[in-house]
């Protein structure tokens, strides 16, 4: 294992785990996930998204996770963190001392991370987005996108305030996700609990929508119980009673079926 840590900028910085090289079958490079956490925008559960990147580093991936800049930081916050997944992104594929396959690369975000994700996965080809981190629009290319109970739109009932929409952006169309959908979107899974009261369920399901109505590649598991913020939803994430769910746990295994089925293209 190489733990790697690179800082963006005064505030922001990526950290996590590198395969060793050669693998078990003589792999020089390896799929990796980019997992982009919750937490309002306010700040990150690093120790989750830590425990989330070990996961998949034990199924065989790099996984590294993002801490993003937060309100206060930068004003109006938006689009600051989708800048910095799109470095974080650009960096890993362009460092020849990691073993990143740069075509398998996916980000995978929970909450506002999801937002951010979903963003992401709208504007990865844009001409503002190449413009705000150096890099061509090949070079910010994900392979796709997993979210995890995301917020979508500043629209859809999280926040719940307009003083924090406002610290988000000046403009919360420009960051309503699910409109900025295009046939350029990579393909997505989606994973939600019905019984989430945080963050409505219509911020996933709009979302997959427009992507169905682009013919976009998608998955989406709609599990019945469970809150918000459920991460790994087993006994390593668990934060409180009832956050232990077995079943809605499964959304792991199925996800990276979903990579390997991507992957495999």
């Amino acid at each position: 294992m190489q733990i790697v840590k690179k800082m963006l900028n005064q505030h922001s910085y990526y950290k996590g785990f590198m395969q060793d090289r050669p693998g078990q079958q003589g792999q020089t490079t390896f799929p990796t996930i980019v997992i982009v956490p919750g937490g309002s925008y306010t700040h990150i559960p690093e120790a989750q998204a830590e425990s989330v990147a070990l996961t998949f580093f034990a199924k065989g991936f790099n996984a590294v996770y993002l801490r993003y800049s937060f309100v206060g930081e930068v004003t109006p916050l938006l689009p600051a963190p989708i800048v910095e997944l799109g470095q974080t992104i650009s960096q890993l594929k362009q460092n020849p001392d990691w073993p990143v396959d740069a075509n398998a690369i996916i980000p995978f975000g929970m909450s506002v991370g999801g937002h951010i994700v979903a963003l992401y996965n709208d504007y990865w080809s844009s001409s503002w987005l190449s413009e705000a981190t150096g890099a061509t629009a090949s070079v910010l290319e994900p392979a796709g996108a997993i979210l995890g109970y995301p917020v979508i739109s500043p629209l859809l009932g999280f926040p719940k305030d307009e003083k924090t929409i406002a610290q988000w952006t000046d403009d919360p169309t420009k960051y309503a996700a699910e409109q900025h959908v295009t046939v350029k979107n990579k393909p997505v899974f989606a994973w939600v609990t019905n019984e989430d009261q945080a963050v409505p369920v219509t911020n996933t399901l709009s979302y997959v929508q427009e992507s169905y109505n682009h013919n976009l590649p998608l998955e989406l598991h709609v599990f019945n119980h469970g809150p918000h913020g459920l991460a790994l939803a087993n006994n390593v994430t668990a934060w409180k009673p009832g956050t232990d769910l077995l079943h809605v746990a499964h959304w792991l295994t199925l996800a990276i079926e979903w990579i390997n089925d991507l992957l495999d293209k």
